[in-house]
């Protein structure tokens, strides 16, 4: 988690977005604790509430979990529901767009596959 926040979009997006990626990487580990909120704050020279705020969007999706007193868990499965996730977001952000586009160039399915085969 060693990645610098932008202005791009909401902080505690971001940080939930670096965890998921911490996770999709190894870098964090199924039952493994995941930094406070207050260790991120600091760490990212951020509010506790946003970096708490971040945390809570991935306990509400099921990624991470609280261990009363203890802290905060990566959950069973975290690493496949953040990979279905991020396929839903990618063919909803490009995949979809590309075939509208194609579509009204005249590109068929077919033309539109063998442009990406010459192209891997």
């Amino acid at each position: 988690m060693n990645e610098l926040l932008s202005q791009d979009k909401s902080i505690y997006l971001q940080l939930s977005e670096m965890i998921e990626t911490d996770i999709l990487r190894g870098i964090l580990l199924e039952e493994e604790r995941v930094p406070s909120t207050n260790e991120l704050a600091k760490l990212y020279t951020i509010n506790p509430a946003t970096a708490a705020k971040g945390i809570n969007l991935l306990v509400d999706e099921g990624i991470l979990y609280k261990k009363r007193g203890i802290g905060m868990f990566v959950a069973k499965g975290a690493k496949e529901q953040i990979i279905a996730k991020r396929k839903d977001a990618f063919y909803e952000n490009y995949v979809k767009a590309l075939l509208e586009e194609a579509k009204s160039l005249g590109i068929s399915s077919d033309q539109l596959i063998e442009m990406i085969r010459t192209h891997e």
